[in-house]
């Protein structure tokens, strides 16, 4: 059978490309964001997670307290 190597694979078109590129000093154009649908985003988000909490009754809040520690507890696996 066949070793597997620990390294991925890379394409060669890939390999080429971007030798070229640092031979000939030109980089892949980096991809620009859009400012105001950064701002946005960034005013929505902002707001979201406080308005959600606030909505939220004190029995709820304390149903995802317990769902959380039970996902993060039931991950650990015993040893042996």
């Amino acid at each position: 059978m066949r070793k597997r190597s620990s390294k991925p694979r890379v394409d060669e078109n890939v390999a080429a490309f971007e030798a070229v590129g640092r031979l000939t000093g030109a980089d892949r154009p980096q991809a620009r964001k859009n400012p105001a649908a950064v701002a946005l985003g960034r005013l929505g988000g902002k707001k979201g997670g406080r308005a959600r909490a606030e909505k939220l009754t004190a029995e709820r809040r304390q149903e995802i307290a317990k769902g959380a520690a039970a996902a993060r507890w039931g991950k650990r696996k015993s040893a042996g």
